[in-house]
This record gives C-alpha cells, sequence and structure tokens, in this order.
C-alpha cells in the first residue's frame, strides 16, 4: 500500500475518533442529550417488548438518529456562539434560540410519531 493511502487512512480513523470525541463532549455535558439517550433507550427496549414491524423500526431508528444529530448541532451551534461572543447579543440569543426551537420541533414530532407507532401495540394488543 502506498504511504499516500495510508495517510488517508489514518485521517479518516482519526475524524472517526474526532466525531466519537463530539458525541462523548455532548452526552457527558448536555443534560437534554441524556434525556435522548434514555428516551431512545426505553423506545428500543418498547420496540422490542412489542416486536414492531420492520418499516415502524426503520422509522424510529431515523427518529432516533435525527433526535441526536439535532442536539449534536444544537449543541455545535451554541458553542460557536459562545466563541465569539461573551456579551449578551440579540442575534447570539437568536441563533441559540433557533438551533434550540429546531430541537424542540423535530422531538414533538418524534413524540406524535412514536405515539402513532405504538398505539396499536399498548391499546389493542
Amino acid at each position: 500500500m502506498a504511504s499516500r493511502d495510508r495517510a488517508k487512512i489514518r485521517r479518516l480513523v482519526r475524524s472517526f475518533g474526532y466525531a466519537i470525541e463530539g458525541l462523548r463532549y455532548v452526552v457527558a455535558k448536555e443534560a437534554n442529550m441524556r434525556i435522548h439517550v434514555l428516551a431512545s433507550f426505553v423506545v428500543i427496549l418498547a420496540s422490542f417488548w412489542f416486536r414492531i414491524s420492520l418499516t415502524e423500526w426503520l422509522i424510529v431508528l431515523l427518529l432516533i438518529a435525527g433526535m441526536f444529530s439535532l442536539e449534536l448541532m444544537n449543541t455545535a451551534v451554541e458553542k460557536t456562539v459562545d466563541l465569539i461572543t461573551t456579551k449578551r447579543h440579540p442575534l447570539a440569543k437568536h441563533a441559540k434560540d433557533a438551533a434550540a426551537a429546531a430541537v424542540l420541533v423535530y422531538a414533538c414530532f418524534a413524540v406524535i410519531i412514536g405515539m402513532l407507532i405504538f398505539w396499536k401495540y399498548i391499546f389493542f394488543s
């Protein structure tokens, strides 16, 4: 293998390491992410318990991945704004509020979709 190829592989492995480091940081430091992880664990257990269909599994997993991704991006926005300014500024507040709102909107719809999926298993099984 050429040294150029080995260097590319090392960069790729390092980039995965950085991503894992970011995930660890957000789980360790952000209470909302820990709530999402706990809720996801409960939903996955319920999915096994009720033996949901493959299509329902795909939807549940997409909802969980989307929630985690949005919470990670929300943290990235918040930390970037904090890095740029320590002063209270209306635009900084708007940026942080908008990022938090994105998480809230997604979470609300994820709950609604989850209720639609699990409704029949909880009340009609």
